[in-house]
Order: structure tokens, then sequence, then C-alpha cells
């Protein structure tokens, strides 16, 4: 079996908008549209309406001369939140697929027919190769903290603010475009994003939000026959692929890091951020966005803006907090939690590396980049937490830094656990009675899991058809169905398989031991730690066979299904109705667990059919994304044998166990 890697508005509404005072519509400036008069005029997207409040209202860079008008040589931008840039063009951008329930945010229906002409017109002005009327293009400078070291400036190097859309409903949507080229932000890098990772970006953003999770949104994504070489592994081998954009969509893009461009040198780096001593900026930058994000907030405190202030930062921590609890309730892993990939509204946002459990490993790592595990899953709550003390530090002086700590201590942890075991409890179908040890009975179930090497997923979907009575005949069917979505001795062992080389092992443990210094230098006690884990898991399955494990998982898990049926009957308890009761139960239960996500292997098979010029795989994922609950008998939106490309075994649906070569792909951040 080879080992596959994967790095990875109409003028009339208008006008309403006007008058009721929601939206101003304010001239572009000459600058923005230099270079643009030649430009096709759009059909199906004329009707978006551009008012670009951000630049109003905060300090936008004037650009040295360049020839488009503006200039991308990379440069630090102090003293400013955006400058404006251009997209590069592309050579024949094409439509990879639209999202209707994203673009249906803007005031757009579906595309008209001809559905060709109005593909072309999207891969146009989504490529960035053409501007929409009142589109201005700019950059957002920010900083942040990257696997907890400041590093100092950042900002869009691949993603470019096209203005804002203002919407007949009175909302206001900003547009961006990554990967459309090069800005004052991208360093040595070209601005760029390729098909691979800009499709795992477009369907995870619209996957995230259909499972209930708060997230920026994805519009389009339209690749071209532009070329860029990109070094997937680092190893030395880089191959060319097809330059590709994808249109994302949110209130703002405004983030953590965005508050950091103020910071003065840090301790450990050296490096400050490009706006440092700039606090009349940090004020205006803080004014915008709780006027803007947090009207209620601004209303509540007008008159005093240290409690306002802190009013503001608690909410983004409670916001923060629930967004995390949703990620750990569905099995996703971000992978990059850095303080300029958290946004300011509490949005899952910037889908780099980042993956969705399968076999439940509370230590799973998603980014192959991620040496130390810092963003493990399990670590999420933290990191976000600490993410949370680095924005509270950067609104210093307007938050007093001991007030916003306070207001961390006392709302992150409460608030995380509060959401958690109240989604949990819908998980599994508790729905009348709310009990103390109920949190004891999910990590029991979690750790069973990870015992048995369950599917995270499928097993919490399966749970539904579990049958309160214990008498039910079903109960041994129902156990060996629970059976096949635990891992079997060669996906552990293809799981605990060693890293290193046993002399290489050796090494590395004598260094730790003669010289500390040099072995931080080449490796962590944590790491070690991992790779010893492995070798006396290998040891120990090597001693196993199919049938002890087989044995040993039933025993876990009636243990834990006896405990389970016990509060189902607590629960059954508080209600008038058995028969009813039952009925919510799994309506609530089916409501709550996913029968897809998007597993690493669903994406590469997108990819590679993309790769070839198909993308029809990429339409019909996205189309089963947006239904990720239970269908009714009849309405399944998946044909029953979806064949999984490079899978043995034949046909297999994407609500299946992965098959075991998804076990070996591995996501970079190329």
């Amino acid at each position: 079996m080879a080992a596959r890697r994967v790095a990875v508005c109409a003028s009339l509404a208008a006008a309403r908008l006007l008058l009721l005072g929601r939206c101003r519509l304010s001239p572009v400036p000459r600058s923005a549209l230099s270079g643009a008069a030649m430009e096709p005029a759009p059909r199906w997207l004329a009707g978006l309406r551009f008012d670009n409040r951000a630049l109003r209202a905060l300090p936008v860079e004037t650009p040295p001369a360049g020839p488009e008008g503006s200039s991308t040589t990379p440069r630090l931008v102090p003293g400013a939140c955006f400058t404006r840039v251009r997209p590069t063009p592309l050579r024949q951008p094409r439509l990879v697929a639209l999202s209707e329930p994203a673009l249906a945010l803007l005031g757009l229906g579906a595309p008209p027919a001809p559905e060709a002409e109005a593909e072309a017109e999207a891969a146009l002005f989504f490529s960035g190769n053409a501007l929409l009327p009142g589109s201005e293009p700019a950059a957002h400078c920010y900083c942040g903290h990257q696997f907890g070291q400041f590093a100092g400036q950042l900002g869009d190097g691949a993603a470019m603010y096209l203005g804002e859309v203002c919407t007949a409903a009175g909302e206001r949507w900003e547009l961006q475009l990554k990967g459309a080229g090069p800005t004052p932000f991208s360093r040595q890098a070209d601005g760029r994003k390729v098909l691979r990772s800009s499709i795992r970006e477009f369907l995870c953003s619209e996957a995230m939000f259909h499972l209930g999770v708060p997230t920026t949104r994805a519009g389009a994504c339209v690749t071209s026959e532009s070329m860029v070489a990109r070094d997937v592994f680092y190893d030395g081998n880089p191959k060319y692929e097809k330059c590709t954009v994808v249109l994302r969509i949110a209130s703002t893009f405004i983030r953590f890091g965005s508050f950091e461009i103020f910071k003065s040198a840090d301790e450990h780096s050296g490096r400050a951020g490009p706006s440092v001593g700039r606090n009349d900026i940090r004020v205006q930058l803080l004014d915008y966005v709780i006027s803007s994000f947090y009207p209620e907030i601004q209303t509540a405190h007008a008159s005093d803006s240290v409690q306002r202030n802190a009013a503001f930062f608690r909410e983004v921590t409670r916001r923060t907090a629930r967004m995390v609890a949703e990620w750990q309730c569905v099995g996703f892993c971000h992978g990059v939690l850095n303080t300029d990939n958290m946004s300011i509204l509490g949005l899952t946002i910037d889908y780099g590396p980042f993956g969705f459990l399968d076999r439940y490993d509370p230590d799973h790592v998603c980014n192959a980049s991620d040496n130390t595990g810092r963003y493990a899953y399990s670590k999420q709550p933290e990191v976000c937490k600490w993410n949370l003390r680095k924005l509270a530090e950067a609104l210093q002086p307007e938050l007093p830094l001991e007030l916003g700590e306070a207001i961390l201590a006392e709302e992150f942890d409460a608030e995380f656990q509060r959401h958690y075991l109240q989604k949990m409890r819908r998980k599994l179908g508790l729905v009348r009675v709310e009990l103390v040890e109920d949190g004891a009975l999910v990590s029991k179930l979690l750790q069973t899991m990870h015992l048995t090497g369950a599917d995270f997923t499928n097993t919490f979907y399966l749970l539904s058809s579990f049958l309160v009575d214990p008498e039910s005949p079903g109960l041994a069917e129902f156990l060996a169905r629970l059976m096949e979505q635990c891992a079997s001795l060669e996906e552990l062992r293809l799981a605990f398989r060693p890293q290193m080389d046993p002399r290489q092992l050796s090494m590395m443990l004598m260094l730790a031991q003669s010289n500390p210094q040099l072995f931080a230098l080449m490796g962590t006690r944590a790491g070690i730690a991992r790779e010893l884990e492995r070798v006396e898991q290998q040891s120990q399955l090597e001693q196993l066979s199919a049938a002890e494990l087989q044995s040993r998982n039933q025993d876990h898990w009636a243990t834990w299904l006896q405990a389970y049926r016990a509060r189902l009957d607590k629960d059954l308890e508080g209600a008038g109705d058995a028969a009813a009761w039952q009925a919510e139960r799994v309506r609530v239960m089916h409501a709550s667990n996913p029968k897809y996500v998007l597993r690493n292997y669903i994406a590469q098979n997108a990819i590679e059919a993309a790769e070839q010029g198909d993308f029809s795989e990429v339409r019909r994922v996205l189309k089963l994304l947006e239904t990720p609950y239970h269908c009714e008998a009849g309405a399944t939106t998946e044909p029953e044998d979806t064949e999984a490309r490079g899978a043995t075994g034949g046909q297999r649906s994407y609500s299946s166990k992965p098959p075991l070569w998804a076990a070996e792909l591995c996501v970079t951040s190329s």
C-alpha cells in the first residue's frame, strides 16, 4: 500500500439602505481604480454595492509609487492598519466551485443562465483579474505570536481585502481574496495559494458553517494556468502547482494580531510591532471594532471607555471559549492556532493545516510542521486561553492588564465547560435532566474511545441507535456495530509505528543525559517521550491477537454502555411519555452528531480529481457537506456507494470509517 501525502444588490436596495443610515456609499479614491478603466463590467455580480468603512475609519498607508500605483516590495508598514495593493492577474482563470449559500449572504441568487457565462464572470472577478466597481483592494497589517514566539509584523501576505458589501437586509460583509498575489507583507513569498490548499480551505469553511461552528465563509474557488513552485514537505523536491484563489467572506477579518502591531520589543525574540508607541491608533482600532461589531457594548458603556473595553474583552473571551468548545465536540483540529489566526469575533479563521479526528486520539496533531505538538487536539482550549492573554496584553493601556487577566480567569474556563458539557449532553441524548456526574460520563466515554481506537464521528453517530431497554435483543448487534468502529490491529500498528530508527532513538536518549544543551537544539523531551510510547505500544501490539483485541474492546464498551444506560434511565424518569422522550432523544442526537465531516481523505479525493481538471468531486463533496447531519430515509445526499479513490476494497461511503491509507496523509502549511 503506497503512502499518500497532502500538504493541503440592486440600486433600489442600496438607496433604501442609504435612507436607513445603515450603509453609506462613498466615492472610491482614484488611486484604488488606477488601471481599472478598461475592466469589463459585471452582469451577475453588478448588484454588489460596496461601502468600505474600514478604510475610512482606520489609517491606510499611501504606498510608494509602483507600476500599478502601489508597491509590493516587502517592508514594514508603520502607523497604518492597511496598505493599498492590487491583485496580480492569473493566466486563464477557471472556476472550480461556488458556494451558493455563502454567496447568498451578499444578496446573490444562483448563477443565471447560461451557466458558462456566469462561471466565467465569477472566475474573472473572484480571481482578482478584474475589480468589481467600488472595491478597494488593500492588505491588512497585523503581527502575531507563532508557536508561542512573537514573530513581529506578519500581515496579509497572501490575502487582500476587496471591500465591504452592503445588503438589502442591512448586513455588511467583507470580501477577501486569498492567493491573489504579493503584498508588502509577503516577505520572500509570492502571495499565491495552490489548488490543494485552496480546495481544503474552500470546503472546510463551508463544512464548518453547516456543522454549526462559528466560521468565516468561502464563496468561490478559482484556479488558473499560472504556476508556482512549492516544496511541500521541505525535502528539496519542489514541484509546480496551479495558482488558485479563494473568495472569503466575514463581517471582518480583524484578528488578535491586529492589536499586536503596537507591541514593544519582545523580551524573547527582540521583535517589535511596526506601530510601537502609537496608542492613538490602538484607540482608533478599538473604537472601530467595538462600534462596528459590538454596538450594544458601545451603547451600554459610551461614557466609560475602560468599562467598555472590559465588556468587549469579556465578550471576545466568551465567544472564543464557545468556539473552541464547538471544535472539540466535532473533533476539529485547527493546526496553526497562532494569535494572528484568532478572530476578534470568535470565528474559525485561516484554514491552513487542519483535520477532523478519525480514530480518537486526544494527542492528535494535524499539522506535520508542529513538531512539539503545541496545537494538539486536547490542547486547543488552553492555547486559545493563552492567545486571549496575549490579546489582553495588546490592549494595554486601554484595558489595564490586571483587569483583562481577571476577566480571563473568571470567564474562559467556566464558559468553555458550560458550553462543552451542554453540547456533549445533546450528543448523548440527555435531553431532560442535567446531572453533575455528566462530565464524568463524557470523560469515561472519551477514555473508552481512546482505549479502543474508536472513530470519533461515527461512534457518536451510532449511539443514537442505542436501545435503552436492557432486555432488547438488539444489544449484541449494537455492540458488534460498535466494534466495527474500533481500530483494527493493522490500524493500531500503523498508528504507533516508530518514527525514529532505533539507533537514532538510542543516540538521542544518551544525548539528553550527557549534553542537555545540544539535545535541546535537536529535539524535545516531549518528542522523545512520544517515541518511547510508540515503541512500547508497538511491542504490546505484536503480542496481541485480533481475537484478544476484540474481546478487550467489547469489555471496555460493555462497561461504559452500562453506565450510559443507567444515565438514560435517569433522564427517562423525568419524562411522562417514554415514546415522546425517545423520539426527542433521537431527534436531538441526529441534530448534534454529524454523519459527514471533511476528513482528510475526502478532501484528498477531491484534490486529486481537480488536479486532473475534474472539479465534479469538489462540487459533489461541497453539496454533501451542506447537509452533514442525519437525513430522513430517502433524503440522503450521497450515492449509497461513493468510490473513495485509492482505497483498497472497492466502494466506500464517505460516512464509513476511513480507508487505511488515510492514516498516511500528511498535511503541512505549504
